[in-house]
């Protein structure tokens, strides 16, 4: 049964990359054990209730209300980089197991638990330089885009709380092909999948207009 393995929030820190615009970070995130609320963020730019962002002109909003990465790529992660990776070390707010996250559909929704969350998937995570920098890998932008498990932004559909072990059930699945992994792919190697996302009317508002610019741009 898919599920939540743990839900994490931010113990903030000092960004560890000197050009950052932003002095804090919220990327350090860790478990913990009892339940968090979850809303629609709004101006508080967060989804979780006692989370924190750092940079709030590229991250959270309702579009990126809460992310997700999945433990089974996490564990890909580890191997490859011979590292230990604990859940939150990606920055994600929920830790998923049983979920392909890649090819979730945009659009498509997630009941959570059992109070009433219902979530939305949005977008696919681009990777910045405070990620590089906190896990203190060099060339890691690179090697995370080529990779392709970006990991997947929700929005807040129907607020409730969540906890580690909640289930994850399909509410709905939308009537096309456009997931994640497709969209990640679009906007960071192969724009030729661009005018795929224009009419999917559930991708983030800031990844419409992306595409939209380029294609703009392209006719030119």
């Amino acid at each position: 049964m898919p599920k939540v393995l743990s839900v994490n929030v931010a113990r903030v820190r000092s960004n560890p990359d000197p050009r950052a615009a932003a002095k804090i970070t919220g990327i350090d995130k860790l478990p913990v054990a009892d339940a968090v609320a979850v809303r629609a963020p709004g101006p508080l730019r967060r989804g979780l209730v006692g989370d924190a962002i750092g940079n709030q002109k590229l991250h959270g909003g309702d579009d990126q209300a809460v992310y997700t990465y999945a433990r089974e790529d996490l564990d890909d992660w580890e191997a490859k980089l011979a590292r230990p990776l604990t859940d939150g070390m990606f920055g994600e707010n929920l830790t998923t197991q049983g979920v392909d996250l890649t090819n979730a559909l945009i659009g498509e929704r997630w009941r959570v638990g059992s109070d009433g969350l219902l979530l939305e998937v949005s977008a696919p995570r681009t990777p910045c330089r405070t990620f590089a920098a906190f896990l203190d890998l060099k060339h890691w932008i690179k090697t995370f885009t080529q990779a392709g498990k970006p990991g997947a932004y929700l929005r807040v559909i129907e607020p409730g709380t969540v906890r580690a072990d909640d289930d994850i059930t399909i509410d709905y699945r939308p009537d096309h092909d456009v997931t994640v992994g497709l969209v990640f792919r679009a906007k960071m190697t192969e724009p030729e999948l661009l005018p795929q996302l224009l009419d999917v009317e559930a991708l983030s508002a800031e990844l419409k207009t992306y595409a939209r610019r380029r294609l703009a741009a392209q006719q030119n």
